[in-house]
């Protein structure tokens, strides 16, 4: 299992068609994945789960993964997560 803190600089923050986006990237891997804010934690695969949150740019989130393919999928959530689009 891995925890990663991110911070979210995507320019409108994780809003619906950015939690979309997400959610697609997360679901191209078989290991769980969740994303925890304020003690918060949601299955970052649900799409109702994820509008919950309410993250802004700038936001700090954790992200944490478990299975055979975590390194990939946090490294690939990262990457989106620190992008200027």
């Amino acid at each position: 299992m891995i925890t990663r803190s991110m911070d979210v600089r995507i320019p409108q923050g994780l809003d619906p068609s950015t939690i979309a986006l997400f959610i697609q990237i997360a679901s191209q891997y078989e290991s769980s994945i969740y994303v925890e804010v304020d003690n918060k934690k949601v299955n970052a695969k649900s799409l109702m789960g994820m509008m919950t949150l309410g993250i802004p740019e700038g936001g700090s989130i954790d992200v944490i993964a478990d299975g055979d393919d975590e390194h990939q999928a946090i490294a690939h959530i990262e990457k989106y997560l620190m992008s200027s689009k």
